[in-house]
């Protein structure tokens, strides 16, 4: 929930610096939730595949929010 909330709330916010701050903090959150599943599955409360599934469609969110960055400080 944390990832698309910061984008919600930055995107809500007066400028495109205030809006990539909150970026930056939804990559955060990203990152946390990698280490998340990254526990679940050591704990066992994943299967490798399921591990895996996150991990792609994560990886995926990741790389969508830095181009997203890129493109925002692009048009600054």
């Amino acid at each position: 929930m944390s990832v698309p909330t910061n984008i919600a709330e930055g995107c809500g916010r007066g400028s495109n610096a205030d809006f990539v701050r909150f970026l930056w903090i939804a990559n955060g959150s990203a990152k946390e939730l990698d280490y998340q599943i990254l526990l679940a599955r050591d704990l066992e409360y994943l299967t490798h595949g399921m591990y895996n599934d996150l991990l792609i469609a994560l990886t995926e969110v990741q790389k969508m929010l830095s181009r997203l960055i890129a493109s925002i400080r692009t048009d600054s």
